[in-house]
């Protein structure tokens, strides 16, 4: 296929990444002493990032697996490394969402920020570009790159413009992303070396070293490396304890952000890395992998009942929904990857909407502890119903975006093992519990009389919910128009493990059909 950036002669991915640079750019050169201007400014440079987004999403074709809008120069050609750029099905759901919550965090925060502004707003858009650039990143020493380029933003988003434990919530965030990123760059060298020290040259190109077979030897420590990295950052349990405090402490486009876009960089990097180069490993790691994000899915929930604090009741939410993720991924059945890469969407779409809602809240009131709370609905009646909304969608209710994705993973997970669709469900019915039991005591209840001169949400707030709430509905709904993108790319997962499922995992799940009644 002639690639779409060719034929209309410019670099459709290269444009998208890196406008958001060019406009963080233009701000610090131009704004630094405008604050309308560069908030403008800011705005209009990620709504041009997403309408662009939304440009190639319609010229991509769906029904193939391959990868799209390629852009493949040399860089160091020294060093094998190249300027490689391309998306798949995946990786453009993933675009679309960024894109979108960049421009909702943008707009959530106009009048949130009151110090260092102009600092905030282009980290926003720097860590906008290092999003995009892992999405759109076909060789590994690029994807590092931006890998890292991420990190640094929030890192100072956290640190600056949090709350009262910010400094420890930042480098905490920051230990625990480091660590992972020490471990995937020790498993990058370790593979490339092997591939050049065995006849292949020396590339970091992902597609060449996909199809490169690596040996148990070198497969199983590196994909133990990648694997680490990656599900610290989704987080999974036992390595989750640096989000509730990032999310508590960060202000709220960060943790908009943060829930929406930087966890699923962990698992689409599974995708990429731990299933792409070694498939042979990641059908022996069904078991281990299923156990932990089960216990992450219950554990999540359970946590989520106890707090006090409304954004860390949130944030402990995030642990049991991404469980849900990894937990369809790795099942390795076309429902449960489907179901776990729109999930990934999803809990983008309401997490970060919960969050938002806590942000608009606390700019009136300045305290998230729900027992402060009472009796919102009667001042703040159209910030209830868009609250209602995301609480309902997130627990899964038949109709929003958050049944569909979850309703996918059970099946593919009852088909791999009974158990561990029945475990699931039980934090499906503590979600249910913590969420509504959070509505009832902050928008319903005793009312509080603080609160009953409250304005209720602005136009400007609305507008920033309404897209999140089309959304919420649209994949609710319908949810073909997402999924059509998600067809090839799950078949081409499965053509990866099918000949390692019947050697390895087939004996897996035979285990697992004895002890636990599964199939």
């Amino acid at each position: 296929m002639t690639d779409f950036a060719t034929q209309l002669g410019f670099r459709g991915l290269t444009l998208l990444t890196f406008l958001p640079i060019a406009g963080a750019v233009v701000m610090l050169i131009f704004m630094r002493k405008r604050p309308s201007a560069y908030k403008a400014t800011a705005l209009i440079t990620s709504i041009f990032t997403l309408a662009l987004a939304i440009y190639l999403a319609a010229k991509f074709q769906t029904g193939t697996s391959g990868f799209q809008f390629q852009e493949n120069s040399s860089w160091i050609a020294g060093l094998g490394i190249s300027y490689h750029l391309g998306i798949d099905g995946i990786s453009l759901l993933l675009i679309l969402l960024t894109t979108l919550l960049s421009v909702l965090a943008i707009l959530g925060s106009w009048n949130s920020i009151k110090d260092r502004g102009l600092a905030f707003f282009i980290s926003l858009l720097v860590l906008e570009t290092g999003m995009l650039g892992v999405f759109v990143s076909m060789d590994l020493f690029l994807f590092y790159v931006f890998w890292e380029i991420q990190l640094i933003p929030m890192y100072f988003i956290i640190g600056i413009w949090g709350g009262p434990r910010r400094v420890y919530a930042a480098i905490k965030f920051f230990l625990y992303t480091f660590v992972g990123s020490v471990l995937m760059l020790v498993a990058i060298l370790a593979i490339v070396w092997w591939y050049a020290k065995n006849g292949g040259g020396l590339t970091f190109d992902i597609l060449t070293l996909q199809k490169a077979g690596f040996p148990v030897s070198i497969a199983a420590w590196s994909f133990a490396a990648f694997f680490i990295a990656f599900a610290i950052k989704v987080p999974m349990f036992p390595v989750h304890t640096w989000l509730p405090d990032a999310h508590t402490e960060a202000p709220t486009a960060g943790s908009v952000i943060l829930a929406g876009v930087l966890l699923k960089m962990g698992v689409y990097g599974m995708i990429r890395f731990c299933i792409g180069f070694f498939p042979q490993i990641a059908v022996r790691a069904i078991l281990p992998v299923l156990i932990l994000s089960v216990i992450a899915i219950v554990y999540g929930a359970a946590m989520s009942l106890v707090q006090p604090d409304m954004k860390r009741l949130v944030a402990y939410s995030s642990v049991s929904h991404m469980g849900f993720v990894t937990a369809g991924l790795f099942v390795f059945n076309q429902q449960g990857i489907e179901g776990s890469v729109l999930q990934m969407v999803n809990h983008g779409v309401l997490t970060g909407a919960l969050f938002m809602m806590v942000g608009f809240f606390y700019d009136r009131t300045h305290t998230r502890m729900i027992s402060d709370y009472g009796g919102m609905a009667k001042p703040m009646p159209v910030a209830a119903a868009f609250f209602s909304l995301f609480v309902l969608g997130s627990l899964g209710l038949p109709g929003l975006n958050g049944f569909v994705g979850e309703f996918l993973i059970l099946i593919g997970t009852f088909q791999y093992a009974k158990v561990f669709a029945v475990i699931a469900s039980i934090g499906i019915i503590l979600g249910a519990a913590y969420l509504l039991w959070m509505y009832q005591r902050t928008m319903f209840q005793q009312a509080n009389e603080k609160w009953l001169t409250l304005k209720d949400l602005s136009a400007r707030e609305i507008v920033t919910l309404v897209p999140l709430v089309g959304m919420a509905v649209w994949i609710g709904l319908y949810p073909h128009t997402f999924l059509n993108f998600l067809h090839a790319p799950a078949q081409n997962i499965l053509s990866q493990v099918q000949p390692y499922l019947a050697e390895h995992g087939g004996g897996i799940a035979h285990l697992a059909a004895t002890l636990f009644g599964g199939n």
